[in-house]
């Protein structure tokens, strides 16, 4: 008999974005939407199932990338369980630790401190993060995101998701709620 394995089954994410000027008014509520989660998100898990040292931290933060700018005309690709890294290589990381990120477990939908099988991670983009325009990214456009751990010392995706242009400028604030469930 052939076991076949969907590198995500089971697994679910979901991420809602909020975007505030600079006085912390709401431009902006996209609602809540599905996101990829990847197959390295399951070697990670069994990583610390087994005891093994092959992780150092668990998220270690949010990678969040201008992916490409063609998609603005054709709509960005779904993501996909198979995503191995954002398609911009030149990727900001907002850490985790950090003040910008925080991680707490959900009961249904209220913070506790039991462990659970839901994770909400709430990380704030606030002025002048990502801290583009640089050499690399002419514009501060975001497209793409995904949570990142350290797997046997590389970095690996979590989750991926591909999204419409978020044209941030310098002064506002992005906030982005991820809930994994497990």
């Amino acid at each position: 008999m052939s076991l076949v394995e969907n590198p995500a089954e089971g697994l679910k994410g979901m991420f809602r974005d909020v975007l505030r000027d600079a006085r912390g008014e709401v431009l902006w509520d996209r609602g809540w939407k599905n996101n990829a989660i990847v197959g390295d998100c399951r070697r990670v898990l069994a990583g610390f199932l087994a005891g093994t040292p092959t992780t150092t931290l668990g998220i270690k933060g949010l990678a969040v990338g201008a992916g490409l700018a063609a998609w603005d005309a054709a709509g960005p690709p779904p993501a996909t369980p198979a995503q191995t890294a954002l398609v911009d290589p030149n990727a900001y990381v907002v850490p985790n630790p950090g003040s910008a990120f925080q991680i707490n477990f959900l009961d249904g939908g209220t913070i506790t401190t039991t462990p659970t099988n839901r994770l909400q991670i709430k990380v704030t983009l606030g002025p002048n993060v990502p801290p583009w325009p640089d050499a690399n990214h002419t514009t501060s456009a975001l497209r793409e995101f995904g949570l990142v751990a350290r797997l046997n010392g590389v970095d690996v995706l979590l989750n991926y998701v591909t999204h419409l242009v978020i044209n941030k400028d310098p002064a506002s604030t992005l906030e982005r709620t991820i809930w994994l469930v497990f």
